[in-house]
């Protein structure tokens, strides 16, 4: 591991080659050995395994054979006695029934095997001889082998037979023949488990010797009891009893009765035992093991001469692999040593060195992109001092222009506060702590999320999705806390920067402290309308009495002028007319400038005559709805709520097309809810912006601290909707939702 860890490619990649090789043919020859093995075993097995399923057929075909000569032979010659019986009948030396009768009992006077017997039927099935008396004359074609034979009349069968008081059905095996005089079926039978004594050995027995394998490798076939009943050597003799011989392996022969076994076996002219592969196999009606056996080393012979040509082709391989990779290896390595020393030289800034491009293989290759890069390299040093001299003055520049941007942004007087992108802070200027008391390490990399009033929550969510969308922030008018928590009128403007790619990078907040201002405002709007209320009720209390005293007097001239001046009386009654209009435009007048319900009897009854006036004006029906709980002192507050209904009920007769117009004033939890709504045309997109009446409306909500809304209703028409939050000191603004999870706050 030290070698390839830190030693020389030349070591590396002598060793690593080398190495290679051996490992490859290694693993090659490993391969090619353990499937040649693998071939030649599965041969052997297969050639044995076919070699003794041959050698179970042939004896089982050679005892059927055997068998079937035996039990035909047996019936021919019975069929000549009956024949013999049935012309000594036909002579008259014999009643029939005698000559039936001597016939049955010389054919049941023979024995077949150990059980065997010989019975007959007739075509109808009916037993006309047989060993048990009772079955005579017993009509037996129920069952199929005795269907059979009425078929048939002649030749072998084989069926399965359970005699009375037996647990299992055995095998059976019968030769037939017909005698026709007398219809019997002769039919010869005995047990196939008893046929063992009538298989002719010699049939079959030089076919299996003439079988061989390899040198040695033969087949055998040994009985239960270990008598060799055809072997090459042991012929005869028990191979259990016999010294020397494996009699465990033949027990486990005729325990597992079909298999391979690998034993250790030694022939008589032999010193020692050698292995031997046996392929085995059970002949169950003869309990017999048929077997083909070689021994191990005669198989695997090819594979040793394999072996030892695959080393032999391994040494010389590895004798050549050696001296060919350490020149290979060379041959690279020593450009690469002299390459390593130029870098060296160019490390200490000389790069005039070239190496010689000797060829067009890799190494020649790399030594042309070596001096090209050395080339480049020489080009790229004097540009990079260049680039380097740039952008020093550029840093500088980039430093000044920042410090004044700095300076911009602390001399500027109006509170700025810069957030990143996702609404930390990440600076703000003197004028922010200023006007907001926090100080910039107590807010820096964090959101500002405390220093929005809850009810500006909905405003402020528009004013970030503005900013978020890229848009630039109109000056807009919010309120937010300072930190001792102070609620400051402000005017917040803003625009969105970028990155270089164009995404979103933070986004610069500009707040205008202009509490002030809309108290000043306030004072002067509300000076405006005292002055109007003032203007009012000297309408209303001094020029209409002196207008209708006027009208008293012009009233008794007409009446002084008499009868005989018809033109002045009727200049006078013309003078009393305009007089009296002139009062009504005057009345009109005041309570336009200071409605006297509103001033008498409060906001609700002002409301009520409001109604009552547009129904008598105009074709519209016109409602009123009011909580009664609800009190307005502040007649100031008041003006501006009515002139706001009023300002809308105004435009819904002029522009709505309405036929309804409801008018609604209740008190919700905290909020103070004042509503016009018509069911009219309602309105277009950007519609509520444009008219002098709902900017005038929206001022006046502005000016007393509440949120005014001017939208569609849910079934159509228009609905101008204020709310305000109320306290019992007077009236703070509201806005009725919040959205705290902005990416900037403005």
């Amino acid at each position: 591991m030290s070698i390839f860890s830190g030693g020389r490619i030349h070591n590396k990649l002598l060793l690593s080659y080398s190495l290679l090789f051996f490992l490859s043919l290694l693993s090659a020859f490993a391969i090619i050995y353990s499937i040649v093995r693998d071939t030649i075993t599965t041969n052997i097995e297969s050639e044995l395994q076919n070699t003794t399923t041959s050698i179970y057929n042939l004896v089982k075909a050679s005892a059927a054979v055997s068998t079937k000569n035996y039990l035909r032979a047996v019936a021919e010659k019975n069929l000549e006695i009956v024949n013999h019986y049935h012309e000594q009948y036909s002579q008259g030396h014999l009643d029939e029934e005698t000559a039936k009768e001597q016939a049955a009992q010389l054919l049941l006077s023979q024995s077949i095997g150990d059980s065997g017997y010989i019975y007959c039927l007739d075509s109808a099935g009916i037993v006309t001889v047989h060993p048990q008396s009772q079955l005579l004359q017993s009509d037996v074609s129920e069952f199929t082998f005795v269907r059979d034979q009425v078929v048939k009349k002649r030749g072998y069968l084989e069926y399965d037979w359970k005699n009375p008081g037996e647990t299992d059905a055995r095998a059976k095996g019968l030769y037939m023949v017909h005698f026709e005089p007398w219809d019997w079926i002769i039919s010869v039978s005995a047990y196939r488990a008893e046929f063992r004594n009538l298989v002719n050995v010699d049939d079959f027995k030089k076919s299996v010797l003439d079988l061989r394998f390899g040198e040695t490798g033969y087949s055998f076939v040994v009985a239960k009891d270990g008598t060799a009943i055809i072997h090459p050597q042991l012929e005869g003799s028990n191979i259990l009893m016999a010294e020397g011989m494996p009699g465990s392996a033949f027990n486990d022969m005729f325990t597992s009765k079909s298999g391979r076994i690998v034993y250790p076996w030694k022939n008589p002219d032999e010193k020692s035992p050698r292995k031997k592969l046996c392929i085995f196999n059970y002949v169950e009606d003869y309990d017999w093991i048929v077997a083909s056996t070689s021994y191990l080393e005669e198989f695997y012979n090819p594979l040793r001469t394999m072996t030892m040509f695959l080393l032999l082709v391994f040494a010389l391989t590895m004798l050549l692999v050696v001296p060919v990779t350490a020149k290979l290896s060379r041959s690279i390595t020593g450009p690469l040593q002299k390459l390593m020393q130029n870098f060296e030289y160019a490390s200490r800034g000389d790069f005039r060195l070239k190496m010689r491009d000797e060829g067009n293989d890799e190494i020649g290759q790399l030594a042309g992109y070596f001096n090209r890069f050395m080339s480049q390299l020489e080009i790229y040093s004097s540009t990079l001092k260049q680039e380097i001299r740039v952008r020093q003055q550029v840093e500088n520049h980039l430093r000044e222009s920042e410090e004044r941007y700095r300076l911009v942004l602390e001399a500027a007087a109006d509170p700025i506060i810069i957030y990143d992108e996702v609404g930390n802070v990440v600076f703000f200027n003197p004028a922010f702590h200023t006007a907001f008391g926090w100080e910039l390490s107590e807010c820096i990399g964090k959101k500002m999320d405390h220093f929005v009033p809850e009810e500006n929550w909905p405003e402020t969510s528009s004013m970030i999705q503005r900013i978020l969308d890229g848009k630039v922030l109109p000056p807009t008018e919010t309120k937010r806390y300072t930190k001792s928590g102070k609620v400051l009128t402000v005017s917040i403007s803003g625009a969105a920067y970028h990155t270089h790619e164009r995404s979103l990078a933070g986004s610069v907040i500009i707040l205008r402290d202009i509490t002030e201002t809309k108290r000043l405002t306030k004072m002067l709007m509300d000076i405006g309308d005292n002055v109007r209320q003032m203007i009012g009720q000297d309408l209303h209390d001094d020029l209409c009495p002196h207008l209708i005293g006027v009208a008293g007097l012009t009233t008794v001239l007409k009446e002084q002028i008499g009868e005989g001046h018809p033109g002045q009386r009727q200049l006078a009654e013309k003078i009393i007319e305009l007089i009296d209009e002139a009062t009504v435009k005057a009345r009109g007048l005041a309570r336009g400038l200071c409605p006297v319900h509103l001033v008498s009897h409060g906001l609700h009854s002002a409301l009520k005559e409001m109604a009552a006036t547009c129904n008598l004006t105009s074709s519209i029906e016109c409602t009123f709805e009011g909580d009664e709980s609800v009190v307005i002192k502040d007649n100031a507050l008041a003006t501006h709520l009515y002139y706001i209904a009023q300002e809308a009920v105004n435009n819904a007769v002029k522009h709505s097309g309405a036929s309804r117009i409801e008018i609604t004033l209740e008190q919700s939890a905290d909020y103070l809810q004042l509503r016009v709504a018509d069911n009219g045309e309602g309105m277009s997109n950007g519609a509520g912006s444009l008219g002098m009446g709902l900017q005038i409306m929206k001022y006046r909500a502005l000016v007393i601290g509440a949120f005014l809304s001017v939208g569609s209703g849910v079934d159509g028409g228009t609905v101008i909707h204020l709310s305000m939050k109320s306290t019992q000191a007077g009236q703070q603004p509201i806005i009725t939702g919040s959205d705290h999870g902005s990416a900037a706050k403005a």
